[in-house]
């Protein structure tokens, strides 16, 4: 017997010594929330352990899950092209460095899939300071402009000056800084303003810091956020890659289906305000999840890559082949999806609620509002902006505070956090928002309207 327990012993150590460990590295940006189902829920929700593989050449496998967050895609690509990470997310202009940076280093990256975006290009956009009386981007030539180096922002910022007719490297003065720092800085007036990505323009408005003066939607530039593959590790693990993407999948299922509630989880997890948030991954959100290539994305990458050539980083990457579909297609058909229906669906996640104060289904969404309430799991819905202010005034009476409020650009058809938008009364008192005061102004005159600030809205809700 002890002969048998030796040989029992021996067989096992020998099985141990020969069962493989495979890493699992992600990078993540989790305050980038558009990359929250590819890193931040899938590891706060332990999806990918229900997801990789264990059988057949993974049958007594042993994964080696490493996460490791980073507040941009600069330093998470360095990792990459390092061999410290296998998998990784970021935004159509730092994914053009990462396969430029992969390329140079005689390597080879992938890019898998895209988490999130706007085809309008909307979630990239300038602020400046509270107290300054800049009103558009035109305003801004000589002065000094910060961004994020190496950013989507700064793809976005260096197209927009462009678009002026300016040479960014003699009419601006563009300074490298990251968002916490950005911050300070215009509250001091030590920048004139500030380009910055997802959710940062918006998170700094949330916290009146600034107020934003141009949004990515006003280039029409597509712009987006997405995972990407070191080439070697997708060859050899191709399962794995594919593991991970139905573990995305997944993750953007459970948001789509509880907003509020992973909102909420994404602020605990990074300290941004689940208003803000879900002003991203609400219903007619500022941006639209989607995992699909659709062509606006495929060009968005291209015209990254071709800006690069604007930081004197000229690369021959290309977007045809740095694209690679197949992982996500075979994401899709394992999970019981349809990625050509999905690809040719531009629909923004639905909303699908009754008024809050008619109790009547919504049917036109141009002019829809929200209110999140502070203790209220859900946000209460609105047929009018109208109807939303006047209701925000009664519970703000009642002692009730509120976390957010949510109109539409009636112009780019982008949600807007109320207290920062212009508006328009018309004859009949009907409220439409804008995200420009300029834009307000011009249709206040063509309906004989009156353009006004959020109080003046206020008012106007209140007398009808």
């Amino acid at each position: 017997m002890k002969k048998l327990a030796l040989l029992a012993l021996s067989l096992a150590l020998a099985s141990g010594a020969d069962a493989e460990t495979i890493r699992v590295a992600i990078g993540t940006q989790d305050t980038t929330i558009n990359c929250a189902t590819g890193g931040l829920l899938i590891r706060e929700l332990h999806l990918l352990e229900k997801y990789l593989p264990k059988d057949g050449k993974y049958k007594g496998v042993t994964y080696d899950i490493q996460w490791k967050n980073f507040t941009s895609g600069a330093p998470l690509t360095n990792e990459m092209v390092a061999d410290k990470l296998d998998i990784g997310s970021m935004a159509d202009f730092p994914g053009s460095n990462n396969g430029a940076a992969f390329l140079k280093a005689g390597k080879a990256s992938l890019f898998l899939t895209v988490l999130s975006g706007s085809t309008l290009g909307s979630g990239n956009g300038v602020v400046v300071s509270k107290q300054s009386t800049i009103t558009s981007l035109s305003e801004l030539k000589g002065r000094t402009i910060s961004v994020p180096f190496a950013s989507t922002s700064h793809g976005m910022l260096l197209r927009a000056i462009a678009s002026q007719g300016w040479d960014p490297q003699k009419d601006v003065n563009i300074i490298t800084q990251a968002p916490e720092v950005a911050g300070p800085a215009l509250q001091a007036n030590k920048i004139e303003a500030h380009a910055d990505f997802v959710p940062f323009v918006e998170l700094f408005e949330h916290r009146g810091i600034a107020r934003k003066i141009y949004d990515g939607a006003q280039a029409n530039a597509p712009t987006y956020h997405g995972s990407l593959v070191a080439a070697d590790y997708a060859k050899k693990y191709p399962e794995i890659v594919v593991a991970f993407l139905r573990a995305a999948l997944e993750a953007d299922k459970l948001i789509a289906a509880e907003p509020e509630k992973y909102s909420e989880l994404i602020e605990k997890v990074t300290g941004i305000e689940a208003a803000v948030n879900y002003l991203y991954h609400g219903p007619l959100g500022l941006q639209t999840r989607d995992n699909t290539w659709k062509p606006e994305y495929r060009k968005a990458l291209a015209t990254s890559i071709e800006t690069l050539k604007l930081m004197g980083r000229e690369s021959p990457l290309k977007a045809e082949t740095f694209i690679d579909d197949s992982y996500i297609r075979a994401a899709f058909k394992a999970s019981g999806l349809d990625y050509e229906a999905k690809l040719k669906n531009y629909d923004k996640l639905a909303l699908k609620a009754n008024d809050a104060v008619t109790g009547k289904p919504i049917t036109d969404f141009q002019r829809v509002a929200g209110i999140w309430l502070v203790g209220e799991p859900k946000v209460r819905h609105y047929a009018t902006i109208e109807g939303a202010l006047a209701d925000l005034r009664k519970l703000e009476a009642e002692g009730k505070k509120a976390r957010g409020v949510y109109v539409h650009d009636l112009v780019h058809r982008i949600k807007l956090l109320a207290p920062n938008a212009s508006f328009v009364a018309d004859a009949n008192g009907q409220l439409s928002a804008f995200l420009q005061k300029d834009a307000a102004n011009a249709y206040a005159a063509a309906v004989k309207g009156k353009a006004l600030d959020f109080a003046g809205a206020q008012a106007v809700a209140k007398a009808k």
